[in-house]
């Protein structure tokens, strides 16, 4: 059969000039998005794909309705997530989390501008609602040295006009993160600063349709791509040369093969290096008859955040009954914590209601209940009874919003951990666990 020029350069060869999620059926395109691979699993798997266009809109509604509920003129982002959000463009998007040169301006009115890196303006084009490109939004050190001021005071000068120009005047500007001569122009403009990550916070927990379509489709890339590492573990384990980067980096190239972006941490361990949790992946070789644990934490398809962890028993001989006591202890715990969420229900209902880990995990239990997610690990986080802080998330569950819930089960002073996540998506009457890998069957007893 002969394959065509114009084939080769379709993201999916079976379909015309739009791809299924509305976007250019054009492998030559600036806008990234999922490869081949990534759509064919989904259409296997029946997945409804995203309307990106709808999904972009409805975050710009989002922002600009969360800007004019708190009567600002605007809300100024720094953070790439935020940027990401607003935009659904990228850009070096780790390096840009050190060396912060992108920002996005929303105003009242809707208007939004973004400042990008010097020459690159045409990476956030493909989006009408992205209606000016600008750059000199760069006020770190490295890249502006002892003149950072004069760069930030024509920064803070360009926000100025826009503002006045389409935020009605209003000096009230949300703003998330910023270097600190950036704040200092921005006051000496008349600028009352106020709190930008409440505001991008709270309006990316409530997920549209089309963000959560678009997170079935990352949830199932990123499953697909830890069985791959499963598979992989499952045969090279009891050689006795895989360690545990070796098992790892097959996440990080099967999330790549399907469109998907990066990952967060180096949370997979082995034996005893899985206690105390939050050892990063490092050189040991896996041994044979041995736990290994870890965290996704994974950046996937569409910029969406998978963050699940599973605990598996690498072996041929069965793992030991207090192991299996633990799994089983882990489990109870998420379930029973999953089985609490509801629209309406408040989070310090959550953490009072919660199942309790016994005694002997209490020490290193984990860091939180239950948090949100989205395009990275999110608001709100939903804490343990005893470190929970009055009043910090006086709030309800509401449909849309989409949660980890998680579990530590580790000894202090003990040789193995277990750690287990399932990711949730809180609907109008209950909840739905978006969440389909399994669960060892022999670590929970079962084989």
């Amino acid at each position: 059969m002969n394959e065509h020029y114009r084939d080769r350069r379709k993201i999916d060869p079976t379909r015309g000039a739009i791809t299924g999620d509305n976007t250019p059926n054009d492998a030559d395109r600036v806008e990234i998005g999922p490869t081949r691979l990534a759509l064919a699993e989904w259409a296997a798997a029946g997945l409804e794909l995203p309307d990106l266009p709808a999904m972009r809109a409805w975050r710009h509604h989002r922002l600009t309705g969360h800007v004019v509920a708190r009567d600002y003129g605007g809300v100024l982002m720094f953070d790439p997530l935020n940027i990401r959000y607003a935009t659904d463009s990228t850009n070096m998007q780790l390096w840009n989390t050190h060396n912060p040169f992108r920002a996005v301006l929303v105003c009242a009115d809707g208007y939004m501008v973004i400042w990008d890196y010097r020459n690159s303006s045409f990476l956030s084009g493909f989006n009408p609602l992205v209606r000016e490109a600008r750059s000199g939004a760069d006020l770190f050190y490295f890249d502006r040295g002892d003149k950072a001021d004069l760069a930030a005071r024509a920064f803070a000068g360009e926000l100025r006009a826009l503002i006045d120009a389409h935020g009605g005047g209003n000096p009230r500007l949300a703003v998330d993160k910023i270097m600190l001569h950036g704040l200092r122009a921005l006051e000496a403009q008349g600028f009352e600063i106020m709190e930008g990550e409440e505001l991008t916070e709270k309006a990316r927990s409530i997920k549209g349709s089309d963000e959560i379509r678009a997170m079935r489709c990352a949830c199932h890339a990123c499953e697909t791509a830890v069985a791959g590492m499963e598979r992989f573990a499952r045969e090279a384990v009891p050689l006795g040369q895989s360690s545990e980067n070796d098992i790892w980096a097959v996440l990080h190239a099967e999330n790549i093969r399907r469109g998907g972006e990066w990952i967060e941490t180096r949370l997979l361990t082995s034996g005893p290096r899985t206690n105390p949790w939050f050892q990063e992946c490092g050189p040991r070789l896996v041994g044979n008859n041995e736990i290994l644990a870890f965290d996704t934490d994974l950046i996937g398809s569409y910029g969406i955040c998978c963050d699940i962890s599973r605990t598996w028993w690498i072996g041929d001989h069965p793992p030991r009954p207090d192991m299996v006591d633990a799994m089983r202890h882990a489990h109870e715990h998420i379930m029973t914590n999953m089985e609490m969420l509801a629209p309406g229900v408040s989070m310090r209902e959550l953490s009072l209601r919660s199942h309790r880990l016994d005694d002997r995990y209490q020490a290193q239990k984990y860091g939180c209940l239950i948090h949100g997610v989205g395009l990275c690990d999110e608001w709100p986080l939903i804490a343990y009874p005893d470190q929970m802080v009055e009043g910090a998330f006086d709030y309800v569950l509401e449909p849309g919003m989409t949660l980890c819930v998680e579990a530590l089960v580790s000894a202090a002073g003990g040789d193995f951990s277990i750690k287990l996540e399932d990711q949730v998506l809180i609907t109008e009457d209950g909840h739905e666990n978006l969440t389909r890998y399994p669960f060892d069957p022999r670590l929970m007893g079962e084989g």
